[in-house]
């Protein structure tokens, strides 16, 4: 019976439409011996010799074919394990305030060009962090900014995108994608056709993964680039007046070098610092809280 189970859960893995031509067969089975005759108005010439194969079909003294173990393979399909994941019918279509997030930050976005945009959003964060600046060195306060971009991105990621939905999406798409290499290992045409066909209609379900994916980046967005804009302003990027006269910082291996310095190819020494400190603190948060924000 384990065995049989076996054969007929990879059979439908392979094919799903394998578990009605199975029970097809069980029901013609039932009046003696089947042949390619009895069920090619429901079978595909590949389903047929895979069942033979496999061993679920045997030869019955050239008179036809029996199945070896009816009460194993019925007992296989009646197994919920052979349920296969269908698409996710979760709708992730966005509302109206993750469309409203969206066009904020890409119009946020203007301000890493144009002072007009910047100038404005930067002074008015500067309300909250100036006071700050004034009590610790800048590293420091670059330190708190990452600590508090990681600590919102993850717990946003966490509470915006559906993990079961997520891992429903991947786990259909894993399914397809080994059932269409077994098919090729086999030669078999007319199922990889099937699979072609199936994948085309899965490429509607990357869009929505996708969204779902992009969902809390633009939320992280428009809490992060304000941040980034005022750092932004206060070092005086790309030629710009800095706001503050802000003392130099040590760094392992590159010593002493002024944060508009080029430390890594053209990339200045604030953005490496905020950078390796937000990596730093948003995986410390996520083993500290037990966050999770990749589909398992």
């Amino acid at each position: 019976m384990a065995r049989t189970a076996s054969k007929v859960q990879e059979l439908v893995k392979e094919d799903p439409e394998m578990e009605d031509s199975l029970e097809y067969i069980l029901d013609r089975a039932d009046e003696g011996t089947v042949s390619w005759g009895d069920v090619s108005d429901e079978l595909t010439s590949g389903q047929w010799g895979r069942l033979i194969e496999t061993g679920i079909l045997v030869d019955s003294d050239g008179e036809g074919f029996d199945v070896s173990d009816p009460e194993g393979v019925q007992d296989a399909l009646a197994d919920d394990e052979l349920e296969l994941p269908d698409a996710p019918d979760t709708d992730s279509s966005w509302s109206k305030w993750d469309k409203m997030a969206a066009v904020g930050s890409i119009s946020m976005f203007a301000g890493y060009t144009f002072s007009s945009v910047r100038d404005p959003l930067a002074s008015t964060l500067d309300i909250a962090l100036g006071p700050l600046l004034d009590l610790l060195p800048f590293f420091a306060v670059v330190m708190v900014l990452a600590l508090f971009t990681g600590m919102y991105s993850t717990l946003l990621q966490s509470n915006l995108m559906d993990m079961e939905v997520m891992g429903a999406y991947q786990g259909r798409m894993k399914e397809i994608q080994e059932r269409r290499k077994e098919a090729k290992k086999r030669g078999d045409d007319e199922e990889l056709e099937r699979i072609q066909d199936e994948q085309m209609d899965a490429m509607a379900d990357n869009l929505g993964m996708f969204k779902e994916q992009f969902r809390p980046m633009v939320w992280i967005m428009v809490l992060t680039i304000p941040v980034f804009l005022w750092m932004y302003w206060a070092v005086g990027f790309r030629g710009g007046t800095a706001e503050y006269e802000l003392a130099t910082v040590v760094l392992p291996m590159a010593g002493e070098v002024g944060w508009t310095q080029s430390l890594l190819g053209p990339i200045q020494t604030w953005i490496v610092w905020y950078f390796v400190c937000s990596m730093c603190f948003t995986q410390i948060l996520r083993k500290a809280l037990n966050i999770q924000t990749t589909p398992t």
